[in-house]
């Protein structure tokens, strides 16, 4: 092979490993970097705090998840419970965070995005119906993947997809454990951005985006809108 053609070729591995570098993750440079959240500097995340005043009780925090959390304050019939880099401060760079849903009954988790992290979940009482949506396609189709869960199975959303979950007893509540791949994955509930944004989105675009009259677009967007998450 020509030394021309070698030298391309190479080229080309190279940039191709430096463009996945560029848009994974850095490793981390020390054992931890517990969040100093009284710090004035601004970064992508928090800065580390001086590591002399580092204790447990930074990686420690009583969140009582064997508790049923209340779900009768949410209009969405479910409690989502986070552990973040909020809360202990030593998940701070270390890029895993958790939650814990609880589901009234024929109640559900709406429709959300989780625009940071891929998100594993598993089942610890009840049943779930979950799935999640497909980004545009090249046949212009969004595909729906769906299942029915049982206690101890466990589902995977992709980071970024549409997902739900919905609790289809009618006696029973469902509960779960959720793991996702950022230390502040971060939700987009669906209904509450489109419709209940702040300033709200002009009729003008929502009527057109969902090819309904002003009529059904002021009703919706009068909704009271809220966060399940806590």
């Amino acid at each position: 092979m020509a030394f021309s053609k070698i030298f391309l070729l190479l080229t080309a591995i190279v940039g191709l490993v430096a463009s996945q570098a560029m848009t994974s993750d850095p490793s981390a440079l020390q054992d931890f970097c517990v969040a100093d959240k009284d710090s004035p500097m601004r970064v992508n995340g928090f800065p580390c705090k001086d590591v002399k005043d580092v204790n447990g009780d930074d990686f420690f925090l009583a969140a009582n998840l064997d508790k049923p959390m209340d779900t009768t304050k949410s209009k969405a019939g479910s409690n989502v419970t986070l552990i973040n880099v909020m809360k202990p401060a030593g998940l701070n760079t270390l890029g895993i965070s958790m939650a814990r849903i609880d589901y009234a009954p024929k109640r559900q988790n709406p429709p959300h995005t989780h625009p940071r992290a891929t998100e594993i979940l598993a089942v610890l009482e009840g049943s779930l119906y979950v799935g999640f949506v497909t980004s545009n396609q090249a046949n212009r189709e969004n595909k729906l993947f769906t299942k029915t869960l049982n206690k101890g199975d466990v589902f995977v959303f992709p980071e970024g997809l549409i997902h739900f979950q919905y609790n289809p007893s009618y006696d029973k509540p469902a509960v779960a454990i959720a793991a996702l791949s950022s230390q502040n994955a971060g939700a987009i509930t669906i209904a509450n951005a489109v419709f209940g944004s702040n300033p709200p989105i002009s009729d003008g675009v929502l009527t057109k985006a969902f090819q309904v009259d002003k009529k059904a677009i002021d009703w919706l967007q009068a909704q009271f809108w809220e966060n399940n998450h806590n």
